[in-house]
């Protein structure tokens, strides 16, 4: 009979374990048999296990199941999109060093003529090469705080950020940087070296461009024939406000001067200005002039005197001016003789220093501001300045070509002299007893 109890107890709790395995209704409890006396209760009390919650187990099982699976594919994404960043850097860091090497065994390359490979990111453009490169750092930067970003969401929802890669990352973005300001650096100097060298060849070029055409100056109006300095005569054939001479040097304070040249012109009406001196403030300081049908003028502070002195016959004729502050007394030769004096021309007035002497031309300012009109035809040599009154004698001597005396403040020199204007020219002067008056 006992036998037949707890086999029934058996039977009981199988089949209600087969009907849960069948699909019926589970009321979540779970029974054991155990033998119980022939005298104790027939209703066969049966112990229960405590009750256990296994829907809940499997929902948080399958919930940590779900947040390790998302975390992991968050996170195989992440280090995929960081290997594709390391690969891009370890190219352009390959780049990098082969272009700097191609730099380094090709150093007589040009920017226009460099062929290597510049990553995509630097032009080849010098100029733009910086700005470029500054892009390109910052476009990096970005996108490192990019990645600290995504490092400190994944560190928000429970996942780590591999340390490693991290650090090479960083290790690699940090090599990059150096290699670039590195190479801003050179690209600093090289620009500097490039300009400096520019602006010495092209003033090198401008020099040498310069002394060949004084050169060139000298060969066409025959400055190497001079048979001494003196010896030369300057042409001026054509009446233009561009055709003149101008004294390098210029002329002190003075308060007496001699002026004397050999002066050749067929020029109709007037031979316009052989002789201008001009200062600041006064463009007329002293000027020797003939224009239209008036006489040859002297003036001195543009005060006036007029000259008895004829010299447009076409024949050479030497010619002096000679003058004093003290009452403005002054004297005039011709071919060695004393033509005619004056005096009360600019009287005590001293000549003023530092201006500009042109000849052939006259000085509206100083320097410039030229008039055809006024402009002298023919030719000059030997104009010689003294700071004193020449003594009759001297002025026959140099006429007559018994002797020449140079003018101890401005002598006639060809170094003393320059020649502007095409057509102007400074040529080989005839021996003076060829210019005296036949007999």
């Amino acid at each position: 009979m006992f036998s037949l109890l707890c086999g029934l107890v058996s039977l009981c709790a199988l089949g209600r374990g087969q009907l849960a395995t069948n699909g019926q209704l589970d009321d979540g409890k779970l029974y054991i048999c155990r033998a119980i006396p022939l005298s104790g209760d027939p209703t066969c009390p049966v112990t229960l296990l405590p009750e256990l919650n296994v829907g809940g187990q499997e929902e948080e099982l399958r919930n940590t199941v779900m947040q390790l699976r998302e975390t992991i594919l968050q996170q195989k994404e992440m280090i995929s999109k960081q290997i594709g960043t390391i690969n891009e850097l370890t190219t352009k860091l390959s780049l990098c060093a082969s272009t700097t090497d191609d730099r380094k065994y090709d150093k007589g390359a040009s920017w226009g003529k460099e062929k290597q490979n510049t990553m995509g990111d630097v032009p080849r453009d010098p100029n733009d090469s910086i700005d470029s490169m500054g892009k390109t750092m910052q476009g990096l930067k970005d996108r490192l705080e990019n990645l600290e970003q995504q490092q400190l969401r994944a560190n928000v929802s429970g996942a780590s950020f591999p340390t490693e890669l991290r650090d090479l990352l960083q290790r690699r973005l940090g090599e990059l940087e150096k290699q670039l300001l590195k190479k801003v650096s050179n690209l600093e100097e090289e620009k500097s070296m490039l300009s400096n060298a520019t602006a010495e060849y092209r003033l090198k070029t401008e020099s040498t461009l310069s002394a060949l055409v004084d050169r060139i100056s000298e060969l066409e109006k025959g400055g190497g024939d001079f048979k001494s300095p003196e010896q030369f005569k300057l042409s001026l054939p054509q009446r233009t406000n561009y055709l003149y001479g101008r004294v390098t040097k210029t002329l002190p304070e003075m308060y007496a001067f001699t002026l004397c040249m050999w002066i050749k012109s067929s020029a109709s009406p007037g031979i316009g200005t052989p002789f201008s001196y001009g200062v600041p403030g006064q463009a007329n300081e002293i000027v020797l002039i003939e224009w239209g049908n008036n006489p040859i003028e002297l003036l001195i502070n543009d005060k006036v005197a007029q000259l008895p002195l004829e010299v447009r016959d076409g024949k050479w004729h030497h010619i002096c001016i000679a003058w004093t502050t003290r009452d403005g007394q002054w004297d005039a030769y011709q071919d060695g003789g004393k033509l005619g004096s004056g005096d009360n021309l600019a009287a005590w007035h001293p000549i003023k220093p530092g201006g500009v002497i042109i000849l052939g031309q006259e000085q509206d300012v100083v320097g410039g501001r030229f008039d055809a009109g006024q402009a002298f035809v023919g030719e000059l040599s030997q104009v010689n300045i003294w700071d004193r009154v020449l003594k009759p004698v001297e002025i026959q001597s140099m006429a007559n070509c018994s002797s020449y005396i140079p003018g101890n403040v401005i002598s006639w020199l060809a170094s003393n002299v320059e020649v502007f204007g095409r057509g102007a020219f400074k040529r080989p002067m005839e021996t003076c007893q060829e210019r005296l008056p036949k007999a």
